[in-house]
Protein backbone atom coordinates (compact mmCIF):
# COMPACT_ATOMS: atom_id res chain seq x y z
CA UNK A 1 0.00 0.00 0.00
CA UNK A 2 0.99 3.84 -0.96
CA UNK A 3 0.22 6.91 -1.73
CA UNK A 4 2.15 9.27 -4.45
CA UNK A 5 1.31 12.27 -5.18
CA UNK A 6 1.69 13.57 -8.84
CA UNK A 7 0.72 16.83 -9.40
CA UNK A 8 -0.92 19.30 -6.75
CA UNK A 9 -2.12 22.86 -6.69
CA UNK A 10 -3.74 24.75 -3.87
CA UNK A 11 -4.38 21.62 -1.29
CA UNK A 12 -5.55 19.41 -4.16
CA UNK A 13 -3.34 16.44 -5.43
CA UNK A 14 -3.47 13.86 -8.34
CA UNK A 15 -2.38 10.79 -6.99
CA UNK A 16 -1.58 7.00 -7.23
CA UNK A 17 -3.10 4.98 -4.26
CA UNK A 18 -1.91 1.25 -4.33
CA UNK A 19 -3.99 -1.37 -2.05
CA UNK A 20 -3.26 -5.32 -2.97
CA UNK A 21 -6.13 -4.97 -5.72
CA UNK A 22 -4.73 -2.25 -8.12
CA UNK A 23 -3.48 1.30 -8.03
CA UNK A 24 -6.54 3.96 -8.11
CA UNK A 25 -6.25 7.72 -9.25
CA UNK A 26 -7.07 10.11 -6.93
CA UNK A 27 -9.40 12.54 -6.38
CA UNK A 28 -11.36 9.54 -6.53
CA UNK A 29 -15.07 8.89 -6.20
CA UNK A 30 -16.23 5.52 -4.61
CA UNK A 31 -19.83 4.77 -6.20
CA UNK A 32 -21.59 3.24 -2.95
CA UNK A 33 -22.69 0.14 -3.69
CA UNK A 34 -26.00 -2.12 -1.51
CA UNK A 35 -26.28 -5.62 -2.40
CA UNK A 36 -29.89 -5.48 -1.49
CA UNK A 37 -30.74 -2.58 -3.81
CA UNK A 38 -28.69 -1.57 -6.65
CA UNK A 39 -29.29 0.08 -9.94
CA UNK A 40 -25.99 -0.42 -11.55
CA UNK A 41 -24.11 -3.12 -11.34
CA UNK A 42 -21.02 -3.28 -9.77
CA UNK A 43 -19.75 -5.03 -13.26
CA UNK A 44 -20.88 -2.52 -15.22
CA UNK A 45 -19.39 0.26 -13.13
CA UNK A 46 -16.30 -1.32 -14.03
CA UNK A 47 -16.62 -1.94 -17.59
CA UNK A 48 -18.87 0.60 -18.70
CA UNK A 49 -17.54 3.36 -16.38
CA UNK A 50 -14.13 2.59 -15.88
CA UNK A 51 -14.69 2.07 -12.24
CA UNK A 52 -11.53 1.55 -10.27
CA UNK A 53 -12.75 1.63 -7.25
CA UNK A 54 -16.91 0.84 -4.79
CA UNK A 55 -17.52 1.55 -1.47
CA UNK A 56 -19.83 -1.02 0.23
CA UNK A 57 -21.25 -1.36 3.99
CA UNK A 58 -19.83 -4.11 5.87
CA UNK A 59 -22.52 -3.93 8.35
CA UNK A 60 -24.83 -4.76 5.96
CA UNK A 61 -23.42 -7.47 4.25
CA UNK A 62 -22.37 -9.22 7.61
CA UNK A 63 -26.40 -8.61 8.65
CA UNK A 64 -27.82 -10.30 5.15
CA UNK A 65 -25.07 -11.97 3.57
CA UNK A 66 -22.67 -13.15 6.01
CA UNK A 67 -21.85 -16.65 4.84
CA UNK A 68 -21.69 -15.84 1.15
CA UNK A 69 -19.74 -13.10 1.55
CA UNK A 70 -17.09 -14.78 3.56
CA UNK A 71 -17.21 -18.27 1.35
CA UNK A 72 -16.38 -16.14 -1.76
CA UNK A 73 -14.83 -13.09 -0.68
CA UNK A 74 -15.75 -9.38 -1.39
CA UNK A 75 -15.02 -9.19 -4.94
CA UNK A 76 -16.55 -12.44 -6.09
CA UNK A 77 -19.44 -11.46 -4.23
CA UNK A 78 -20.13 -8.06 -6.26
CA UNK A 79 -18.31 -9.53 -9.09
CA UNK A 80 -15.55 -6.47 -8.96
CA UNK A 81 -11.75 -6.83 -9.90
CA UNK A 82 -11.19 -3.13 -8.43
CA UNK A 83 -10.13 -1.75 -5.30
CA UNK A 84 -13.41 -2.62 -3.12
CA UNK A 85 -13.71 -0.16 0.02
CA UNK A 86 -15.67 -0.91 3.54
CA UNK A 87 -17.80 1.12 5.95
CA UNK A 88 -18.11 -0.20 9.01
CA UNK A 89 -21.75 0.64 10.29
CA UNK A 90 -21.19 4.05 11.97
CA UNK A 91 -23.49 5.87 9.04
CA UNK A 92 -26.24 3.15 10.63
CA UNK A 93 -25.09 4.03 14.17
CA UNK A 94 -25.41 7.58 13.34
CA UNK A 95 -28.76 7.30 12.01
CA UNK A 96 -30.61 4.64 14.16
CA UNK A 97 -28.97 5.75 17.27
CA UNK A 98 -27.31 1.94 17.63
CA UNK A 99 -25.65 -1.28 15.69
CA UNK A 100 -25.73 -4.98 16.31
CA UNK A 101 -22.29 -5.57 15.75
CA UNK A 102 -19.26 -4.52 18.14
CA UNK A 103 -15.49 -3.36 16.77
CA UNK A 104 -13.81 -6.54 16.89
CA UNK A 105 -16.12 -7.99 14.89
CA UNK A 106 -16.44 -6.00 12.20
CA UNK A 107 -12.71 -5.40 12.13
CA UNK A 108 -12.21 -9.51 11.73
CA UNK A 109 -15.47 -9.66 9.40
CA UNK A 110 -13.59 -6.95 7.30
CA UNK A 111 -10.63 -9.39 6.79
CA UNK A 112 -12.87 -12.54 6.26
CA UNK A 113 -14.33 -10.74 3.21
CA UNK A 114 -10.80 -9.48 2.38
CA UNK A 115 -11.48 -5.46 1.44
CA UNK A 116 -8.91 -3.50 -0.19
CA UNK A 117 -9.71 -0.41 2.64
CA UNK A 118 -11.63 -0.81 5.57
CA UNK A 119 -13.21 0.70 8.31
CA UNK A 120 -13.02 1.04 12.34
CA UNK A 121 -16.06 1.09 13.98
CA UNK A 122 -16.24 4.58 15.38
CA UNK A 123 -18.71 6.84 16.77
CA UNK A 124 -19.62 9.35 14.71
CA UNK A 125 -20.25 12.77 16.57
CA UNK A 126 -23.29 13.84 14.26
CA UNK A 127 -24.68 17.91 13.69
CA UNK A 128 -26.45 19.48 16.79
CA UNK A 129 -24.96 17.73 19.71
CA UNK A 130 -23.93 18.72 22.88
CA UNK A 131 -20.34 19.43 23.16
CA UNK A 132 -20.29 16.76 26.18
CA UNK A 133 -21.55 14.45 23.76
CA UNK A 134 -19.16 15.50 20.42
CA UNK A 135 -16.49 14.73 23.29
CA UNK A 136 -17.31 11.09 24.04
CA UNK A 137 -17.66 10.34 20.41
CA UNK A 138 -14.10 11.67 19.99
CA UNK A 139 -13.18 9.51 23.01
CA UNK A 140 -13.96 6.50 21.85
CA UNK A 141 -13.34 6.38 18.25
CA UNK A 142 -9.52 7.29 19.34
CA UNK A 143 -9.92 4.35 22.38
CA UNK A 144 -11.43 1.86 19.23
CA UNK A 145 -8.66 2.99 17.16
CA UNK A 146 -5.90 2.78 19.06
CA UNK A 147 -7.43 -0.69 19.55
CA UNK A 148 -7.20 -1.65 15.98
CA UNK A 149 -3.68 -2.76 16.10
CA UNK A 150 -4.49 -5.89 18.39
CA UNK A 151 -7.75 -6.84 17.00
CA UNK A 152 -6.75 -6.93 13.39
CA UNK A 153 -4.41 -10.58 11.72
CA UNK A 154 -3.87 -9.08 8.54
CA UNK A 155 -1.28 -6.25 7.33
CA UNK A 156 -2.38 -6.01 3.83
CA UNK A 157 -5.60 -3.91 4.21
CA UNK A 158 -5.68 -0.27 3.83
CA UNK A 159 -7.00 0.89 7.55
CA UNK A 160 -9.73 4.42 7.33
CA UNK A 161 -9.21 6.39 10.92
CA UNK A 162 -12.23 8.82 11.39
CA UNK A 163 -11.54 12.36 12.53
CA UNK A 164 -14.63 13.39 14.77
CA UNK A 165 -15.58 16.28 16.41
CA UNK A 166 -18.64 17.81 14.02
CA UNK A 167 -18.91 21.34 14.75
CA UNK A 168 -16.41 21.90 17.28
CA UNK A 169 -13.27 22.35 15.76
CA UNK A 170 -10.89 21.78 18.85
CA UNK A 171 -12.50 18.46 18.81
CA UNK A 172 -11.94 17.94 15.01
CA UNK A 173 -7.98 19.20 15.59
CA UNK A 174 -7.77 17.21 18.97
CA UNK A 175 -9.46 14.09 17.23
CA UNK A 176 -6.67 14.64 14.06
CA UNK A 177 -3.81 14.84 15.89
CA UNK A 178 -4.80 12.00 17.48
CA UNK A 179 -5.74 9.70 14.62
CA UNK A 180 -2.92 11.13 12.83
CA UNK A 181 -0.43 9.43 15.09
CA UNK A 182 -1.38 6.07 14.89
CA UNK A 183 -0.28 3.73 11.51
CA UNK A 184 -3.45 4.31 9.28
CA UNK A 185 -3.42 4.41 5.43
CA UNK A 186 -6.27 6.61 5.29
CA UNK A 187 -8.48 9.11 7.30
CA UNK A 188 -11.60 10.28 6.96
CA UNK A 189 -13.97 13.43 7.74
CA UNK A 190 -16.62 11.71 10.14
CA UNK A 191 -20.12 13.30 9.92
CA UNK A 192 -20.55 15.38 7.14
CA UNK A 193 -23.02 14.13 5.48
CA UNK A 194 -25.61 16.46 7.60
CA UNK A 195 -23.34 19.38 7.24
CA UNK A 196 -23.81 19.19 3.73
CA UNK A 197 -27.43 18.06 3.77
CA UNK A 198 -28.20 21.31 5.39
CA UNK A 199 -26.06 23.38 2.77
CA UNK A 200 -23.72 24.17 5.12
CA UNK A 201 -20.28 24.38 3.21
CA UNK A 202 -19.15 27.25 5.26
CA UNK A 203 -18.38 24.96 8.36
CA UNK A 204 -17.39 22.06 6.25
CA UNK A 205 -14.65 24.51 4.74
CA UNK A 206 -13.98 24.91 8.75
CA UNK A 207 -14.02 21.33 9.40
CA UNK A 208 -11.88 20.07 6.49
CA UNK A 209 -9.24 22.29 6.83
CA UNK A 210 -8.99 21.72 10.05
CA UNK A 211 -8.99 18.31 10.05
CA UNK A 212 -6.12 18.79 7.27
CA UNK A 213 -3.75 20.71 9.49
CA UNK A 214 -3.83 18.36 12.09
CA UNK A 215 -2.95 14.89 9.89
CA UNK A 216 0.37 13.54 8.60
CA UNK A 217 -0.21 15.47 4.78
CA UNK A 218 1.17 12.10 3.27
CA UNK A 219 -2.01 10.24 4.04
CA UNK A 220 -5.15 10.82 1.76
CA UNK A 221 -8.17 12.24 3.21
CA UNK A 222 -11.95 10.75 2.78
CA UNK A 223 -15.12 12.99 2.90
CA UNK A 224 -17.72 10.45 3.41
CA UNK A 225 -21.07 11.08 1.63
CA UNK A 226 -19.91 13.83 -0.49
CA UNK A 227 -21.86 12.39 -3.58
CA UNK A 228 -23.00 16.16 -5.28
CA UNK A 229 -20.62 17.41 -7.53
CA UNK A 230 -21.25 20.79 -7.44
CA UNK A 231 -18.96 20.52 -4.75
CA UNK A 232 -16.32 18.31 -5.34
CA UNK A 233 -14.16 21.41 -6.63
CA UNK A 234 -14.73 22.53 -3.35
CA UNK A 235 -14.17 19.79 -1.64
CA UNK A 236 -10.51 18.26 -3.74
CA UNK A 237 -9.38 22.15 -3.30
CA UNK A 238 -9.54 21.83 0.20
CA UNK A 239 -7.50 18.98 0.43
CA UNK A 240 -9.84 16.03 0.06
CA UNK A 241 -8.76 13.04 -1.83
CA UNK A 242 -11.25 10.47 -1.77
CA UNK A 243 -15.10 10.45 -1.56
CA UNK A 244 -18.12 7.99 -1.63
CA UNK A 245 -21.33 8.81 -3.09
CA UNK A 246 -24.41 6.89 -2.79
CA UNK A 247 -26.86 10.36 -3.77
CA UNK A 248 -26.36 9.17 -7.49
CA UNK A 249 -29.05 6.09 -6.75
CA UNK A 250 -31.13 7.77 -4.25
CA UNK A 251 -31.16 10.72 -6.47
CA UNK A 252 -32.34 8.81 -9.01
CA UNK A 253 -35.19 6.91 -7.33
CA UNK A 254 -36.75 10.68 -6.19
CA UNK A 255 -36.69 10.99 -10.21
CA UNK A 256 -33.73 13.78 -9.39
CA UNK A 257 -30.61 15.17 -12.18
CA UNK A 258 -27.63 15.51 -11.07
CA UNK A 259 -25.67 18.33 -13.00
CA UNK A 260 -22.37 20.08 -12.00
CA UNK A 261 -24.42 23.43 -10.90
CA UNK A 262 -26.45 21.62 -9.08
CA UNK A 263 -29.83 19.40 -8.76
CA UNK A 264 -33.37 19.27 -10.98
CA UNK A 265 -36.54 17.16 -11.00
CA UNK A 266 -37.29 15.44 -13.88
CA UNK A 267 -40.31 16.85 -14.19
CA UNK A 268 -39.47 19.99 -14.44
CA UNK A 269 -37.12 19.22 -17.12
CA UNK A 270 -37.66 20.32 -20.99
CA UNK A 271 -34.09 19.71 -22.03
CA UNK A 272 -31.45 16.88 -20.92
CA UNK A 273 -28.45 19.16 -20.78
CA UNK A 274 -25.80 16.33 -21.07
CA UNK A 275 -24.92 14.10 -23.92
CA UNK A 276 -24.27 10.55 -21.64
CA UNK A 277 -25.31 7.47 -23.22
CA UNK A 278 -28.26 8.12 -20.71
CA UNK A 279 -29.22 11.37 -22.00
CA UNK A 280 -28.07 11.24 -26.08
CA UNK A 281 -30.74 9.85 -27.32
CA UNK A 282 -33.78 10.95 -25.33
CA UNK A 283 -35.65 14.04 -23.82
CA UNK A 284 -37.41 14.74 -20.76
CA UNK A 285 -40.58 13.48 -22.37
CA UNK A 286 -39.59 9.90 -23.12
CA UNK A 287 -37.65 9.28 -19.75
CA UNK A 288 -40.33 10.24 -17.90
CA UNK A 289 -43.29 8.06 -20.06
CA UNK A 290 -40.57 4.89 -18.78
CA UNK A 291 -41.30 2.46 -16.39
CA UNK A 292 -39.66 2.84 -13.02
CA UNK A 293 -37.04 0.61 -12.57
CA UNK A 294 -36.23 1.55 -15.98
CA UNK A 295 -36.57 5.05 -15.79
CA UNK A 296 -34.45 4.75 -12.42
CA UNK A 297 -31.75 3.08 -13.21
CA UNK A 298 -30.90 5.37 -16.66
CA UNK A 299 -31.10 8.53 -14.06
CA UNK A 300 -28.60 6.59 -11.87
CA UNK A 301 -26.10 5.94 -14.79
CA UNK A 302 -26.61 9.84 -16.03
CA UNK A 303 -26.21 10.51 -12.52
CA UNK A 304 -22.95 8.83 -12.43
CA UNK A 305 -21.71 9.58 -15.37
CA UNK A 306 -22.26 13.48 -14.57
CA UNK A 307 -19.91 12.88 -11.60
CA UNK A 308 -17.40 11.28 -13.24
CA UNK A 309 -17.40 14.00 -15.83
CA UNK A 310 -16.90 16.69 -12.64
CA UNK A 311 -13.49 14.74 -11.35
CA UNK A 312 -12.07 14.76 -15.21
CA UNK A 313 -12.65 18.31 -15.31
CA UNK A 314 -10.76 19.12 -11.62
CA UNK A 315 -7.72 16.98 -12.94
CA UNK A 316 -7.82 18.89 -15.82
CA UNK A 317 -7.76 21.98 -13.75
CA UNK A 318 -5.08 20.79 -11.27
CA UNK A 319 -3.05 19.90 -13.85
CA UNK A 320 -3.24 23.09 -15.79
CA UNK A 321 -2.70 25.27 -12.18
CA UNK A 322 -6.32 26.39 -12.86
CA UNK A 323 -8.23 24.69 -9.99
CA UNK A 324 -9.17 28.02 -8.38
CA UNK A 325 -10.88 29.33 -11.78
CA UNK A 326 -12.99 26.27 -11.91
CA UNK A 327 -13.85 26.12 -8.08
CA UNK A 328 -14.60 29.92 -8.35
CA UNK A 329 -16.76 29.38 -11.52
CA UNK A 330 -18.57 26.37 -9.62
CA UNK A 331 -18.91 28.23 -6.37
CA UNK A 332 -21.29 30.78 -8.43
CA UNK A 333 -24.24 27.85 -8.60
CA UNK A 334 -25.27 28.35 -4.91
CA UNK A 335 -25.15 30.95 -2.67
CA UNK A 336 -23.80 28.61 0.07
CA UNK A 337 -21.08 27.26 -2.03
CA UNK A 338 -20.26 31.21 -2.64
CA UNK A 339 -20.18 31.77 1.19
CA UNK A 340 -18.05 29.24 1.74
CA UNK A 341 -15.64 29.69 -0.96
CA UNK A 342 -15.67 33.41 1.45
CA UNK A 343 -14.86 31.45 3.66
CA UNK A 344 -11.89 29.77 2.28
CA UNK A 345 -10.01 33.64 3.03
CA UNK A 346 -9.83 32.67 6.24
CA UNK A 347 -7.03 29.77 5.87
CA UNK A 348 -5.53 32.22 2.94
CA UNK A 349 -2.07 31.89 4.68
CA UNK A 350 -2.49 27.79 5.23
CA UNK A 351 -2.94 26.91 1.73
CA UNK A 352 -0.26 28.95 0.46
CA UNK A 353 2.23 27.56 2.28
CA UNK A 354 0.98 24.03 0.57
CA UNK A 355 0.58 25.54 -2.61
CA UNK A 356 3.23 25.09 -5.85
CA UNK A 357 5.01 28.32 -6.15
CA UNK A 358 4.57 28.48 -9.83
CA UNK A 359 2.53 26.90 -12.35
CA UNK A 360 2.47 26.25 -15.85
CA UNK A 361 0.08 28.75 -16.90
CA UNK A 362 -0.60 32.21 -16.31
CA UNK A 363 -4.16 33.13 -13.55
CA UNK A 364 -7.27 34.70 -14.65
CA UNK A 365 -8.63 37.46 -11.73
CA UNK A 366 -12.33 38.06 -11.72
CA UNK A 367 -12.90 39.16 -8.31
CA UNK A 368 -11.86 40.22 -5.25
CA UNK A 369 -12.77 36.67 -4.43
CA UNK A 370 -9.42 35.49 -5.81
CA UNK A 371 -7.37 37.60 -3.64
CA UNK A 372 -7.33 34.65 -1.50
CA UNK A 373 -6.27 32.53 -3.78
CA UNK A 374 -2.03 31.21 -3.27
CA UNK A 375 -0.38 33.11 -5.82
CA UNK A 376 -1.64 36.71 -4.68
CA UNK A 377 -1.36 35.84 -0.98
CA UNK A 378 2.51 34.32 -1.58
CA UNK A 379 3.20 37.63 -3.57
CA UNK A 380 2.06 40.30 -0.40
CA UNK A 381 4.05 37.82 1.51
CA UNK A 382 6.81 37.45 0.00
CA UNK A 383 7.16 41.33 -0.58
CA UNK A 384 6.53 42.27 2.87
CA UNK A 385 9.09 39.87 4.04
CA UNK A 386 11.69 39.96 2.12
CA UNK A 387 12.09 42.64 -0.46
CA UNK A 388 13.73 45.76 0.58
CA UNK A 389 14.09 48.64 -2.33
CA UNK A 390 17.00 50.07 -3.63
CA UNK A 391 19.55 51.48 -0.93
CA UNK A 392 20.24 54.62 -2.66
CA UNK A 393 16.51 54.99 -3.96
CA UNK A 394 15.08 58.44 -2.12
CA UNK A 395 11.68 59.03 -4.18
CA UNK A 396 9.36 56.49 -5.29
CA UNK A 397 7.47 56.89 -8.42
CA UNK A 398 3.83 54.77 -8.57
CA UNK A 399 2.99 54.54 -12.18
CA UNK A 400 -0.20 53.25 -13.09
CA UNK A 401 -0.84 49.52 -14.64
CA UNK A 402 -0.95 49.53 -18.21
CA UNK A 403 -2.27 46.66 -20.05
CA UNK A 404 0.73 45.18 -21.19
CA UNK A 405 2.90 42.50 -19.76
CA UNK A 406 5.73 42.90 -18.59
CA UNK A 407 4.88 46.62 -17.07
CA UNK A 408 8.49 47.71 -17.88
CA UNK A 409 8.45 46.69 -21.41
CA UNK A 410 4.73 48.88 -22.28
CA UNK A 411 5.22 51.86 -24.43
CA UNK A 412 3.75 53.90 -21.34
CA UNK A 413 6.67 53.02 -19.16
CA UNK A 414 9.31 53.32 -21.95
CA UNK A 415 7.88 56.60 -22.66
CA UNK A 416 8.28 57.47 -18.98
CA UNK A 417 11.44 55.48 -18.45
CA UNK A 418 12.99 57.97 -21.61
CA UNK A 419 11.17 60.85 -19.97
CA UNK A 420 12.71 61.01 -17.02
CA UNK A 421 16.35 59.36 -18.03
CA UNK A 422 16.58 62.79 -20.31
CA UNK A 423 15.31 65.10 -17.39
CA UNK A 424 17.62 63.22 -14.40
CA UNK A 425 20.44 62.11 -16.09
CA UNK A 426 22.44 59.99 -13.57
CA UNK A 427 19.91 60.80 -10.45
CA UNK A 428 17.90 58.32 -12.32
CA UNK A 429 19.41 56.13 -9.93
CA UNK A 430 17.70 58.02 -7.17
CA UNK A 431 14.24 57.42 -8.14
CA UNK A 432 12.58 53.83 -7.35
CA UNK A 433 10.20 53.04 -10.46
CA UNK A 434 7.08 51.25 -9.32
CA UNK A 435 3.77 50.32 -10.59
CA UNK A 436 0.56 50.46 -8.46
CA UNK A 437 -2.23 47.76 -9.81
CA UNK A 438 -4.59 45.14 -9.31
CA UNK A 439 -4.29 42.28 -7.87
CA UNK A 440 -1.05 42.65 -6.39
CA UNK A 441 -0.65 46.37 -5.14
CA UNK A 442 2.93 47.87 -5.55
CA UNK A 443 4.85 45.94 -8.42
CA UNK A 444 8.71 47.20 -7.96
CA UNK A 445 10.05 47.22 -11.62
CA UNK A 446 12.34 44.74 -11.42
CA UNK A 447 10.42 42.26 -10.24
CA UNK A 448 7.18 42.70 -13.10
CA UNK A 449 8.30 39.55 -14.79
CA UNK A 450 8.47 37.47 -11.88
CA UNK A 451 5.50 34.72 -11.77
CA UNK A 452 2.99 35.76 -11.59
CA UNK A 453 2.76 39.12 -11.87
CA UNK A 454 2.98 39.21 -14.86
CA UNK A 455 1.27 35.81 -15.87
CA UNK A 456 -2.46 36.94 -15.86
CA UNK A 457 -5.62 38.50 -16.98
CA UNK A 458 -8.06 40.64 -14.78
CA UNK A 459 -11.51 41.45 -15.25
CA UNK A 460 -11.88 45.49 -15.33
CA UNK A 461 -13.43 47.49 -13.79
CA UNK A 462 -12.41 46.02 -10.39
CA UNK A 463 -15.14 45.13 -8.06
CA UNK A 464 -15.38 47.36 -4.29
CA UNK A 465 -13.09 44.33 -2.60
CA UNK A 466 -10.32 44.48 -5.16
CA UNK A 467 -9.82 48.35 -4.92
CA UNK A 468 -9.90 48.44 -0.95
CA UNK A 469 -7.17 45.94 -1.22
CA UNK A 470 -4.95 47.75 -3.48
CA UNK A 471 -5.33 50.93 -1.74
CA UNK A 472 -4.17 49.06 1.30
CA UNK A 473 -0.83 47.20 -0.51
CA UNK A 474 0.03 51.05 -1.20
CA UNK A 475 -0.10 52.17 1.74
CA UNK A 476 0.89 49.49 3.56
CA UNK A 477 4.13 49.66 1.32
CA UNK A 478 4.88 53.35 1.45
CA UNK A 479 4.49 52.67 5.35
CA UNK A 480 6.92 49.71 5.68
CA UNK A 481 9.67 51.60 3.43
CA UNK A 482 12.02 54.76 4.13
CA UNK A 483 11.26 57.15 0.80
CA UNK A 484 12.07 60.52 1.25
CA UNK A 485 9.37 61.12 -0.76
CA UNK A 486 6.49 59.83 -3.28
CA UNK A 487 5.21 60.83 -6.29
CA UNK A 488 1.91 59.28 -8.22
CA UNK A 489 0.67 59.19 -11.81
CA UNK A 490 -2.91 59.01 -11.20
CA UNK A 491 -5.83 59.14 -13.67
CA UNK A 492 -9.97 60.22 -13.79
CA UNK A 493 -10.21 56.71 -13.07
CA UNK A 494 -12.26 56.27 -9.92
CA UNK A 495 -10.42 53.32 -8.23
CA UNK A 496 -6.85 54.89 -8.79
CA UNK A 497 -8.28 58.30 -7.54
CA UNK A 498 -9.31 56.27 -4.47
CA UNK A 499 -5.51 54.53 -4.11
CA UNK A 500 -4.19 58.58 -4.74
CA UNK A 501 -6.48 59.21 -1.64
CA UNK A 502 -4.73 56.44 0.29
CA UNK A 503 -1.72 57.15 -0.53
CA UNK A 504 -2.20 61.06 0.33
CA UNK A 505 -3.52 59.49 3.83
CA UNK A 506 -0.52 57.06 4.62
CA UNK A 507 2.45 59.83 3.30
CA UNK A 508 0.53 62.48 5.81
CA UNK A 509 0.49 59.93 8.54
CA UNK A 510 4.23 59.17 8.12
CA UNK A 511 5.17 63.00 7.49
CA UNK A 512 6.34 62.07 3.79
CA UNK A 513 6.11 64.88 1.05
CA UNK A 514 3.45 63.06 -1.21
CA UNK A 515 2.63 64.91 -4.74
CA UNK A 516 0.49 63.60 -6.89
CA UNK A 517 0.11 64.57 -11.37
CA UNK A 518 -3.58 63.61 -12.55
CA UNK A 519 -4.33 64.44 -15.83
CA UNK A 520 -7.06 62.67 -18.57
CA UNK A 521 -4.27 61.27 -20.44
CA UNK A 522 -1.61 60.31 -17.87
CA UNK A 523 0.81 58.75 -20.63
CA UNK A 524 0.50 62.11 -23.26
CA UNK A 525 4.09 63.09 -23.04
CA UNK A 526 2.99 66.54 -22.21
CA UNK A 527 2.13 65.30 -18.85
CA UNK A 528 4.98 62.92 -19.01
CA UNK A 529 7.44 66.18 -19.07
CA UNK A 530 5.47 67.47 -16.22
CA UNK A 531 6.10 64.45 -14.15
CA UNK A 532 9.87 64.10 -14.98
CA UNK A 533 9.78 67.37 -13.83
CA UNK A 534 8.30 67.24 -11.01
CA UNK A 535 10.57 63.76 -10.11
CA UNK A 536 13.62 66.23 -10.85
CA UNK A 537 12.84 69.10 -8.09
CA UNK A 538 12.16 65.71 -5.90
CA UNK A 539 15.67 64.22 -5.98
CA UNK A 540 17.92 67.79 -6.13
Amino acid sequence: MSFEIVNKDLLARIGRFETKSGVMETPLLFPVINPSIQPISPKKLEEEFGCTALITNAYIINNNFKETATEKGLHKFLNFNGSIMTDSGAYQLLIYKGVETNPLEIVQFQEAIDADIATILDIPTGWGVSKEYAQYTVKETIKRAKALEKMKSRDDLAWVGPVQGGQYLDLVAKSAKAMGKLPFQVHALGSPTPVMEQYKFDVLVDMIITAKMNLPPERPLHLFGAGHPFMFSLAVALGCDLFDSAAYALFAREDRYLTESGTVRLEEMDYLPCSCPACNKRDPETLRALPKEERQKLLAEHNLYVSFCELRRIKQAITEGRLWEHMEMRAHAHPSLLQALKKVKKYSKYIEQHSPITKKSGIFFFSSLGLARPEVVHYRQRLADRYSPPAKARVLLLLPQPRKKPFHSSKEHEAATKELEQTLGDKIRLVHVCTYGAPFGVVPTELDDVYPVSQNIIASPFDHGTVTYVAKQVTDYITKTSYEQVIMLGDPNVWKRRVLAACRRACKKKQVPFKALQEQDPWAKSTLEQLAKLTCEAVI
